[in-house]
């Protein structure tokens, strides 16, 4: 994923009762909403298990340099670690060279155990509310929700709604697409977030404007930069979220992208979606489009 959409499945291997799935640590696999994984032979102790997640957290400090790790965790699944990243998860094999993002499932017991974890971290953040610094709520980067609008994020106790000015924010940075008669919505994502797919797709179907601006929060820089270099970037954009190859990407200046990035740090963004009105009205994640409708006219967020 981060190399390119193209990067292919490094090896797959089936073993009862489960699968094997691992992608080198340049492609990510986003997952249908389940990921099965697989247990290794045997169980380190507590002195290798420690030397275990202390090798996993310098190779993420290495590959994932953008995404500030906040805990390793090697002894919940066998063969895996758990990384929470502020409000978010994924999970790593033991070497810290293969990443895999969906949803681990507990075929014997039946249960999700990547939305226990997650209800754990923040009860809002199983249902797609962003991450910010400080906030306690975040996106689930991790997540493939095949049916995001079964449910709303709640929102949080904070008194006023947040705003955000955009002056500050070069207009090249935004890759615009929709309706361009219709009301603009700028909206932070990442091309590897299943919630800003949904709101993706969601915003299309709808009468307004949008001002994407790519942000990398799990290391999809590098397909950010093949969309902002796109011929059709709109086009880019619905292959990105689909995972299919960009085409017609050649090498372009990418500075926006990086004045994007710039701006989402000082800003406090370390998740996505993150949508701003017109008028500076800020909500954060994944909301269904009668929400959307009623917010992008001026509704309350």
């Amino acid at each position: 994923m981060f190399a390119d959409a193209t990067t292919r499945i490094a090896r797959t291997r089936i073993a009862a009762p489960a699968v094997r799935i691992l992608l080198p640590l340049t492609a990510i696999l986003v997952g249908s909403g389940t990921s099965l994984v697989w247990a290794e032979a045997g169980s380190p102790s507590a002195d290798q298990t420690a030397d275990i997640e202390m090798r996993v957290r310098h190779a993420l400090g290495q590959r994932l340099p953008r995404t500030p790790v906040t805990k390793v965790n090697c002894t919940l699944v066998d063969g895996l670690c758990e990384v929470t990243a502020g409000s978010q998860l994924f999970y790593v094999d033991r070497s810290g060279q293969y990443l895999l993002v969906g949803r681990v499932y507990d075929m014997e017991t039946h249960r999700d155990l990547t939305a226990a974890r997650l209800l754990e971290v923040n009860p809002d953040l199983l249902l797609g509310a962003a991450a910010t610094k400080g906030s306690g709520h975040g996106t689930d980067l991790a997540s493939d929700d095949p049916n995001p609008e079964r449910g709303a994020p709640a929102q949080a106790a904070s008194g006023a709604p947040r705003t955000m000015s955009l002056a500050g924010l070069p207009a090249a940075g935004g890759i615009v697409w929709g309706n361009p008669a219709g009301p603009t919505v700028t909206v932070f994502s990442d091309f590897r977030c299943g919630y800003c797919r949904s709101l993706s797709q969601t915003l299309e179907t709808m009468n307004v404007r949008v001002i994407e601006r790519p942000i990398s929060i799990l290391g999809s820089r590098a397909l950010a930069n093949q969309v902002f270099c796109a011929r059709d970037r709109a086009r880019a954009i619905k292959a990105a979220y689909a995972g299919m190859a960009i085409e017609q990407a050649k090498p372009c200046n990418t500075s926006a992208l990086d004045a994007n990035e710039r701006f989402a740090r000082e800003q406090g963004i370390a998740g996505t979606p993150v949508l701003v009105r017109s008028d500076g009205a800020v909500i954060e994640g994944f909301r269904p489009r009668a929400f959307l409708e009623n917010w992008i006219k001026g509704g309350r967020s």
